[in-house]
């Protein structure tokens, strides 16, 4: 079984679509990247060690904003990791939000299936990417 361990942002495409990767382990302990422990983050955390991604999912879409734990100016990743705060959140002004969506919240080792279904809902899929194994 997959849990989520990461949301990172690869930013707005040429054409204005905003791009996240979900990253999903299959051990939610010890997980770590660099600068998880940066209080506030700042935008200084990387992505966990790839020792600890199982499977990567991509979501872009032009409508979709997230707020992402990795640039909080007031909590640190392993804030999100003890689920005082989530990976990643909706901003309540968004147009979903306002025409009555529920907003999206995504939490530290919250399953693979949780996380497909809360984007199905605004009939969104992630795409995975079959290959994460490096050539050797």
């Amino acid at each position: 079984m997959s849990f989520l361990i990461y949301v990172n942002a690869l930013g707005p495409n040429y054409k204005g679509d905003n791009i996240y990767e979900f990253i999903f382990g299959e051990n939610v302990d010890n997980v770590e990247g660099d600068y998880w422990d940066y209080e506030p983050a700042g935008g200084k955390p990387t992505p966990p060690y790839i020792d600890f991604i199982e499977t990567v999912g991509v979501l872009k879409n032009s409508e979709i904003n997230l707020n992402l734990i990795q640039n909080s100016d007031f909590f640190s990743v392993y804030d999100a990791v003890e689920n005082v705060i989530s990976l990643a959140w909706e901003n309540t002004d968004s147009e979903y939000v306002q025409n009555g969506y529920k907003r999206l919240v995504f939490h530290y080792g919250e399953k693979i299936e949780s996380v497909k279904d809360k984007l199905y809902e605004r009939d969104i899929v992630l795409k995975f990417d079959k290959n994460l194994v490096e050539n050797e």
